[in-house]
C-alpha cells in the first residue's frame, strides 16, 4: 500500500479516536508521526519527529505562560475593567468590537500568530465578562485576524504577490485586500447569527421597550399634582424602583476602579513591550513573551505563585503533535502528489476548484504562508493559458488557505483556544473543529463561485 495512502488514513484514525475517547488528539499523533516513519517509510525515530514545530511550542509557552501571569495578579481584569469603562451596557456591540480590535494588527502589518497572541487574552476575558458565547468570541478573534491577512502591508500579501510575479503573473493587490476582508466580514456575520447574536439584538430590543415603556409612564404622570409628577418622574428615570417596579434592563456590574499595583504596572509596561517588540519591530513574539514572563515571575515571586501552571501544555501537545505528523506527510511528498495530480487534470475550471480544496485541507494542519508558496506554483502551467482569471484564482486560493486558521490546529487557533478554561477547553476544540471542517468544505465551493466561475 503507498505510503500516501497509509499517512492519510492514519490521520483520519488520529481524529476518530481522538475524538471519540478522552485521549489528546496530540499524543496520538506523535504515536503515529513514529509508527510511520519508523515501520512504514523507515526512519530513524530522530528523523521521523523532524518534523517538530519549535517555533510553536515556544509560542504557545511563551505567551501563555506571560498572559497567565497578568491573570495571577489582576492585570488583565485590571484592563477589562477598563474596557467595560468604555463599551459601557452595549453587549450587543461587543462581538463586533472583538472582531475589529483583531483586525487591526495583521492589516497594519503583523503576521497573524503575533496579533492574536497579544489581544486574544483581553478580547475574550472581555466577552466572558459580558456573558458572550465564547464560541462566538473565539471565531469573532480569529477571524477578525483573517480579515487582515492581505492587507498590502501585511506579509502573506507580499509572499503571495512576490510567488506569482516570479512565475510571471499579476495580481491586484486592491482586489486580494478587499476580496477577502469581505470573505470574513460575510462569516462575521453567519458567527454573529449562530452563535448569540440574535440573542443580543433580542435583549437589546426588550431594554428599549422597557424604556420606552417606562417613558410613556413619566409622561402620564405630568398631569397628576406638581410633587407626584416630581416623583413619578424619578422613578421612571429608576426603572421604577421606588414603585417597587422592578427594571427588566439587564445592567453590567463595573467594579471600583483601584489603583495599579507596581507588580501590575511592571506587568502592563512588559506587555506593551513585547507587543511593539512583535508588531512594530517583528521579534520573535514566543521568545519574547517568555523571556518577558521568566523575568516577571522572577521580580515579584510572591505575586505570581502557582502561575507557571497557567501554561497550557495540552494545547501544546494538541498541536505540536499534530502538526509534527503533518509536517511529516509533507516531508514524504503526500501533498505533492496529490497537488501535482491536481495540476495535471487539464480542465481549468476542476483544476482551479481542486487546488483550492487541496489548500484549504492541508493548511488547516501547516503554515497558510508556505502552502500558498507552493500552490501558486502548482496553479501557473494552466493560469497562463487564460481560461481562469489570475487575480480571481490566487483571490480564491489564498482565501481557501487562511479562513481555515480558524481550526485548533493553526498557531491563531491554538492561541485562541489557550484562552479558555481547562472546563471548557473540550467542547469549544469541538467548535472549533466542527467549524474549520466548514471551512475547509464551503471556502473553495464559494470562492471558486464569487471569483473564479465569472473570469472564466
Amino acid at each position: 500500500m503507498s505510503i500516501h495512502v497509509i499517512g492519510v488514513v492514519a490521520l483520519v484514525l488520529v481524529f476518530i479516536v481522538g475524538t471519540v475517547r478522552p485521549v489528546n488528539i496530540g499524543a496520538l499523533a506523535l504515536i503515529a508521526t513514529f509508527l510511520v516513519g519508523t515501520l512504514v517509510v523507515g526512519e530513524s525515530p530522530d528523523e521521523a519527529i523532524a518534523g517538530f514545530p519549535p517555533d510553536l511550542f515556544v509560542l504557545l509557552v511563551g505567551v501563555t505562560y506571560l498572559f497567565g501571569l497578568a491573570a495571577v495578579n489582576g492585570t488583565l481584569e485590571w484592563l477589562v475593567d477598563r474596557a467595560i469603562g468604555l463599551v459601557g451596557d452595549r453587549p450587543v456591540l461587543v462581538p463586533w468590537l472583538i472582531f475589529a480590535f483583531s483586525a487591526i494588527p495583521t492589516t497594519a502589518g503583523a503576521l497573524g500568530p503575533a496579533g492574536v497572541a497579544m489581544l486574544a487574552p483581553l478580547c475574550m476575558r472581555l466577552g466572558e465578562r459580558y456573558g458572550i458565547d465564547r464560541r462566538m468570541a473565539a471565531l469573532m478573534v480569529m477571524h477578525g485576524s483573517c480579515l487582515g491577512n492581505f492587507s498590502p502591508l501585511n506579509g502573506l500579501a507580499v509572499i503571495v504577490r512576490q510567488t506569482a510575479e516570479n512565475n510571471g503573473l499579476q495580481v491586484s493587490a486592491a482586489e486580494l485586500f478587499l476580496g477577502n476582508a469581505a470573505y470574513n466580514i460575510m462569516l462575521a456575520v453567519v458567527i454573529y447569527l449562530c452563535f448569540g447574536g440574535r440573542d443580543l439584538l433580542r435583549r437589546r430590543h426588550e431594554q428599549a421597550t422597557s424604556v420606552a415603556a417606562l417613558v410613556r409612564a413619566g409622561c402620564a404622570g405630568t398631569h397628576v399634582a406638581d410633587g407626584d409628577a416630581t416623583s413619578s418622574a424619578v422613578d421612571a428615570g429608576h426603572g421604577g424602583a421606588a414603585s417597587g417596579t422592578t427594571s427588566t434592563r439587564p445592567s453590567l456590574d463595573v467594579p471600583d476602579r483601584t489603583r495599579l499595583r507596581l507588580d501590575q504596572m511592571v506587568t502592563l509596561v512588559v506587555i506593551v513591550a513585547v507587543a511593539v517588540g512583535a508588531l512594530v519591530l517583528d521579534l520573535e513574539i514566543g521568545f519574547l513573551a517568555l523571556i518577558a514572563a521568566a523575568l516577571l515571575h522572577l521580580t515579584f515571586p510572591s505575586r505570581f505563585q502557582l502561575a507557571d501552571k497557567r501554561i497550557v501544555w495540552s494545547v501544546v501537545l494538541l498541536i505540536c503533535g499534530i502538526v509534527t505528523f503533518v509536517g511529516a506527510l509533507q516531508r514524504y511528498g503526500t501533498v505533492d502528489v496529490i497537488g501535482g495530480g491536481i495540476a495535471a487534470l487539464g480542465a481549468p475550471l476542476l483544476t482551479a476548484y481542486l487546488l483550492c480544496l487541496v489548500g484549504a485541507f492541508t493548511s488547516a494542519f501547516g503554515s497558510s504562508a508556505g502552502l500558498l508558496g507552493v500552490l501558486i506554483p502548482l496553479a501557473v502551467p494552466f493560469l497562463v493559458q487564460g481560461e481562469v482569471g489570475v487575480t480571481g484564482m490566487i483571490i480564491a486560493l489564498s482565501i481557501s488557505a487562511t479562513v481555515v486558521d480558524s481550526t485548533p490546529f493553526s498557531s491563531v487557533g491554538a492561541l485562541t483556544l489557550a484562552t479558555a478554561p481547562e472546563q471548557e477547553r473540550r467542547p469549544l476544540f469541538r467548535t472549533m473543529l466542527g467549524w474549520g471542517a466548514a471551512m475547509v468544505v464551503t471556502a473553495p465551493v464559494i470562492t471558486w463561485l464569487l471569483f473564479v466561475l465569472p473570469t472564466s
